[in-house]
C-alpha cells in the first residue's frame, strides 16, 4: 500500500458524521488486541489551550529523560503531525502498516453502518503507534467534550481539564456547567483531576471529579493567605501562576508555585491563559514522572507550538494565532494589547460553524481587514465574513479567494510599524505560515532511475512514474501545494511544454506532493505566469520559492535555450569567487556587512577537541599548548574555521558539567582568537556558548539542534553564526533505531522549524547553517545517502555543512578505526562538489586539497588559490 492510498482511506472516514461515545474505538483496538494496554496515558480536555498544555507537558516528560507520545489536532500541514513519537511524526511506512491492519475490519462495519469515524480511527492508530513504540508516557489531547469522548477509550493516570466556554452546545451542554461537567469525565480514578477553570465551572467539575487540583492566578488580597469562597472566581488555587509579561518579541515570564516546587522560567506561548496552561503541565508533569525544576525549566521553555500566538516577523510584527471560537479570540487580543504598533491589519478566515460576529466582536477593531477561505469545504464564505467585520467596524475591508494571496495583500499594505495578524482558524493559520515553510527541494536528476525515484518519492502513481520519468531530466522541482494551487500550477506548467506530477493524495485540507519538471526556459516562463498577482490561490508565493531555488533572477531570460544540463553541472557563478580574510567576515554591528568564507566557496572546518575522550583524536590536545599548536597548523593548511569543542558526543559518552567544559574551551579560545579564521565552539549549552563568543568565538556549533532553549537568543544577541544540526540525541545512543521513510526528505522537514526558531529569535538566515547530523541517528547506509544529495539542504536557504569525519559510516566500506582518512577526504571532494558549503574534518591540509580538487574539476582557470 502507498501512502496516498493509506491518508485517503483515513480521510474518507470523513462521511460518517461524528457520534458520542467509546465503543466504537474500543472494538478497533480489541480488533487490534489493544496494544496501548501497557502505556500510561495523560487526557488533556478543555476549550481552550488544550494543545498548548499538551505540548507542554510532553515536552517537559521529555526533558526528564522519558518516552512520550504526543496525539493532538487538527494538523497543520501533514496528517501525520497528529501523532508523535518524542518529537517525531509517525513514519508513512507506520501509516500503511496500521491501514493495512484496520481496513478490512473497518470496511466491514461500515457495511452494517458501524464503521468508526475519522477520529476513532486516528485515536486508534495513536494508541497502536504509541504502544509499538513503547513510550512510556502518551499524552492524548481530547477532541469535544470528555464524556463521550473518543480518547476517553483509556484509563489515564492523569487528566485536567484546561479552560470552559461555550461551544459545540447541541452535544454537550447549553452552559459552561454543563459542558464542565461533562470534560470532567477525563478525571483518574484515585488521582486528582488538574483544571484551570474557576467558578460555576470549578463547580460543577468537583462534582463529577471529586478531588481536584486548581491552577490560576492568585487574587490580589490584603492577607496572602486569606481564602476566599469558591464560587466566586477568586480561590486561591492550589497551583499559583504570576505572569510576569513578555521578556522579548517570542516570550514571557512565568512563577509557578505549589506547596513543595516552585520554577522560574519562560514559555515560548504568549499570554496569561498560556502562563495557567504552563501551570496545569507542570501539575500533571509532577504528578506522573520524577521531574526536576531543572526539566521544568527547560521542558516548559522548549514547548514551541505552531500557529499559537507564534510571532513570525518584528518589521511589521507579523502573527499567526489559530484562536477559532470567541473566548481564544478574546485571550488572543489582550496578548495581542501587549505590543506596540500603529495600524493593525487582519487576515482572517474561519469556518462555517463558528460565531463569526463574537469573535469579530472580541478581536480588536482593525484598520484593516482582508477575509478569505481555507481549502476546505467548512470553510465560510468570504464575503459572510467581511460583512460581520465591517458591522463590527473594521475601517478597510477586502476580500480574497486564497489565504496566502489575503496574507500578501496586508503585507503589502502594512507599514514597518504595523501589524499583520492572521487568525479566525487553524488551518486559515497554516496556509499563512506555508509562506515561512514551504520546501521547494531541487532534485539532482542524472539519469531515468533518479527519475523514477523522484516521482516514487512523491507518491506519484505508478502509471504516472512510467509515463513522465523520461521528462525529469532537465531541472526538477518537488515542493507541497494546497490542492487548487497544485492544480493550477500543473496547467500552466503542462501549457509551457513542461510537466507536473502530482501524488495521489487529493484532498482540499492537505499539502498535495508535486514534482515539476520543465527547461529552466519553461520553469522562468511559469515565474512569470505565477507573479501576475490577477491570479489566485496564493501563486505568488509559489513564484517567489521557485525563483529562490533555481536562482532565477531578472536577466534570466537571456540564458541559453540548452538548459538540459543535470543538476550536477549548474554552479552558481556568482558565489564562486575567492578571497577572503577573518577581518572581512568579522561582524560590525550590522550582519549585513558580515561575509563568511562559505558566501563565496566551500570552506573547511578543522576540528579542535580539546577532551580526553572524543571518539578520533580524544586526549591528543586537551593540553593548552597543545591545542593551540594544532589550531595554528590548522592556520597554516588554509582551514577557514576551527571548531573547538569541550565535550564529547561519541555514543556512550558522559556528559560534563558546564564549569568543566568552560574549563575547557574558553582558554584556548581566548589565545586563538587572533588566529586568521573564524572561531567557532562546539557545544550544546547556551552559558557555554556565551562564554565562548565573549572569549572570541564567532559561530555556534550546536549539535543538539537549539535543544537548550536559550542557545537560539545567545547567538542572537551576539549576531553569531549558528550552526543547528539535526539530531536524534546529542551524546549518541548507541544502537538507537529510528525509522526514516526518507532520510533527506525527513531531516530537512525537521530541520525547517529548527532553522525557523533560530530565525524568530533574530537571526538571519544567511547567519544559520544546517547541518544534516551524519552518525547522529542515521545508519551507514542513510548517512551515505544524504552525502549523495547534500545539494536538497539548499531548500532551507541556509549554508550547508557536513560533518563526517572519520565516522563509522565507513566501515561500510571496510574501513575500521584509524584507516578511515582516506575516505573521509573522498567523501569531502564529494560533499564539495554536490553543493555543501562547509565541510567538517579533522584533517586540514588534506581536506582542504580535496575541496580545491573538487572546485578546479569545474573550471581550473578560474581558481587561483595563491590570491
Amino acid at each position: 500500500m502507498e501512502y496516498h492510498e493509506a491518508a485517503d482511506f483515513c480521510f474518507d472516514l470523513r462521511r460518517f458524521r461524528p457520534k458520542p461515545g467509546t465503543e466504537s474505538t474500543a472494538r478497533l483496538l480489541s480488533h487490534l488486541e489493544n496494544p496501548h494496554a501497557d502505556v500510561d496515558c495523560v487526557q488533556i480536555a478543555g476549550s481552550n489551550g488544550k494543545g498548548s498544555t499538551a505540548r507542554m507537558l510532553e515536552r517537559t516528560l521529555r526533558e526528564a529523560g522519558y518516552s512520550v507520545g504526543l496525539y493532538t489536532s487538527p494538523h497543520l500541514e501533514d496528517l501525520r503531525e497528529r501523532i508523535r513519537v518524542d518529537g517525531r511524526k509517525i513514519p508513512q511506512t507506520a501509516v500503511c502498516d496500521y491501514v493495512d491492519a484496520v481496513r478490512d475490519y473497518i470496511t466491514e462495519r461500515a457495511a452494517d453502518g458501524e464503521s468508526p469515524t475519522f477520529f476513532e480511527t486516528m485515536t486508534a492508530m495513536a494508541l497502536w503507534q504509541f504502544g509499538r513504540e513503547d513510550v512510556d508516557i502518551a499524552v492524548l489531547e481530547v477532541g469535544i467534550g470528555g464524556k463521550y469522548d473518543a480518547t476517553s477509550v483509556v484509563d489515564p493516570v492523569a487528566s485536567a481539564v484546561t479552560s470552559v466556554t461555550l461551544e459545540h452546545t447541541g452535544i454537550l451542554g447549553d452552559t459552561e456547567a454543563e459542558i464542565a461537567r461533562d470534560k470532567a469525565h477525563v478525571a483518574p480514578d484515585g488521582d486528582p483531576l488538574v483544571t484551570g477553570v474557576t467558578g460555576d465551572s470549578l463547580e460543577a467539575v468537583r462534582d463529577v471529579a471529586g478531588e481536584v487540583v486548581t491552577v490560576g492566578t492568585a487574587p490580589e488580597a490584603d492577607d496572602a493567605s486569606e481564602t476566599v469562597d469558591a464560587t466566586d472566581g477568586r480561590s486561591v488555587p492550589d497551583i499559583r501562576v504570576t505572569y510576569g509579561g513578555r521578556t522579548n518579541h517570542t516570550e514571557a515570564a512565568v512563577s509557578i508555585e505549589a506547596d513543595d516546587w516552585h520554577v522560574e522560567t519562560r514559555i515560548p506561548l504568549l499570554g496569561e491563559y498560556q502562563a495557567v496552561n504552563a501551570g496545569i503541565a507542570a501539575a500533571i508533569a509532577t504528578q506522573v514522572g520524577d521531574v526536576s525544576t531543572a526539566d521544568l525549566e527547560n521542558g516548559l521553555r522548549s514547548a514551541h507550538w505552531p500557529g499559537r500566538f507564534e510571532v513570525m516577523d518584528t518589521e511589521p510584527l507579523v502573527v499567526l494565532d489559530g484562536a477559532h471560537n470567541p473566548g481564544a479570540c478574546e485571550q488572543l487580543a489582550e496578548t495581542l494589547g501587549t505590543y506596540d504598533f500603529d495600524r493593525l491589519h487582519v487576515v482572517f478566515g474561519a469556518m462555517h460553524d463558528k460565531d463569526h460576529r463574537a469573535m469579530a466582536a472580541a478581536l480588536p477593531t482593525p484598520d484593516a481587514i482582508v477575509t478569505t477561505e481555507p481549502s476546505l469545504e467548512r470553510a465560510e464564505d468570504r464575503a459572510v465574513l467581511a460583512e460581520a467585520f465591517a458591522d463590527a467596524g473594521a475601517s478597510t475591508v477586502r476580500t480574497e479567494a486564497a489565504v496566502q494571496d489575503a496574507l500578501a495583500t496586508a503585507l503589502d499594505a502594512a507599514e514597518s510599524d504595523d501589524c499583520v495578524l492572521v487568525t479566525g482558524s487553524l488551518f486559515a493559520v497554516a496556509e499563512a505560515r506555508s509562506r515561512w515553510t514551504r520546501t521547494d527541494v531541487p532534485k539532482r536528476v542524472r539519469d531515468l532511475s533518479d527519475a523514477r525515484e523522484t516521482l516514487e518519492d512523491a507518491n506519484v502513481a505508478a502509471g504516472d512514474v512510467e509515463r513522465l520519468d523520461g521528462d525529469a531530466v532537465h531541472r526538477v522541482v518537488r515542493t507541497a501545494l494546497r490542492d487548487r494551487q497544485a492544480t493550477v500550477l500543473q496547467e500552466e506548467l503542462l501549457r509551457l511544454g513542461g510537466e507536473c506530477a502530482l501524488s495521489g493524495l487529493d484532498r482540499d485540507d492537505e499539502a498535495v506532493d508535486a514534482v515539476l519538471m520543465g527547461t529552466l526556459a519553461q520553469f522562468e516562463a511559469l515565474v512569470e505566469v505565477l507573479e501576475n498577482r490577477s491570479r489566485p490561490h496564493g501563486l505568488a508565493d509559489v513564484a517567489r520559492e521557485l525563483r529562490t531555488t533555481l536562482e532565477i533572477d531578472a536577466g534570466a531570460a537571456d540564458v541559453a535555450d540548452d538548459e538540459t544540463a543535470p543538476e550536477t553541472e549548474r554552479v552558481p557563478t556568482e558565489r564562486r569567487t575567492v578571497g577572503w580574510s577573518r577581518s572581512s567576515a568579522r561582524t560590525t554591528g550590522d550582519s549585513t556587512e558580515a561575509t563568511f568564507p562559505w558566501a563565496d566557496r566551500p570552506s573547511v572546518m578543522g576540528i579542535l577537541n580539546v577532551t580526553p575522550d572524543s571518539f578520533h583524536d580524544g586526549g591528543r590536545y586537551d593540553a593548552l599548548e597543545d591545542a593551540v599548536a594544532r589550531a595554528r597548523a590548522m592556520v597554516d593548511a588554509d582551514v577557514d574555521v576551527i571548531d573547538v569543542g569541550g565535550e564529547s558526543t561519541r555514543p556512550g559518552a558522559d556528559p560534563v558539567s558546564i564549569d568543566e567544559e568552560l574549563d575547557r574551551v574558553v582558554p584556548v579560545i581566548e589565545r586563538i582568537a587572533d588566529l586568521d579564521a573564524l572561531i567557532s565552539v562546539d557545544t550544546r549549552r547556551a552559558a557555554v556558548a556565551d562564554a565562548a563568543l565573549e572569549a572570541g568565538a564567532d559561530i555556534i556549533n550546536d549539535v543538539s539542534g537549539l535543544e537548550d532553549p536559550k542557545m537560539r537568543f545567545v547567538a542572537a544577541d551576539h549576531d553569531a553564526g549558528l550552526v543547528v544540526m539535526h539530531s536524534i540525541d546529542a551524546p549518541v545512543v548507541p544502537d538507537r533505531d529510528v525509522e526514516y521513510d526518507d532520510v533527506v526528505a525527513d531531516v530537512i522537514d525537521h530541520l525547517s522549524e529548527r532553522v525557523l526558531l533560530a530565525e524568530k529569535a533574530g537571526l538571519d538566515r544567511d547567519r544559520i547553517i544546517v547541518d544534516p547530523g551524519i552518525g547522529f541517528g542515521k545508519s551507514a547506509a542513510e548517512s551515505f545517502e544524504l552525502l549523495d544529495r547534500i545539494d536538497e539542504f539548499h531548500a532551507l536557504g541556509c549554508p550547508v555543512l557536513f560533518g563526517h569525519s572519520h565516522k563509522s559510516m565507513f566501515a561500510q566500506i571496510g574501513r575500521d578505526p584509524g584507516e578511515r582518512l582516506e575516505a573521509t577526504v573522498a567523501a569531502t571532494a564529494l560533499a564539495a562538489d554536490r553543493g555543501a558549503d562547509i565541510v567538517r574534518v579533522h584533517d586540514g591540509a588534506e581536506n582542504v586539497a580535496a575541496v580545491r580538487t573538487a572546485l578546479a574539476t569545474r573550471n581550473p582557470e578560474r581558481f587561483d588559490w595563491q590570491s
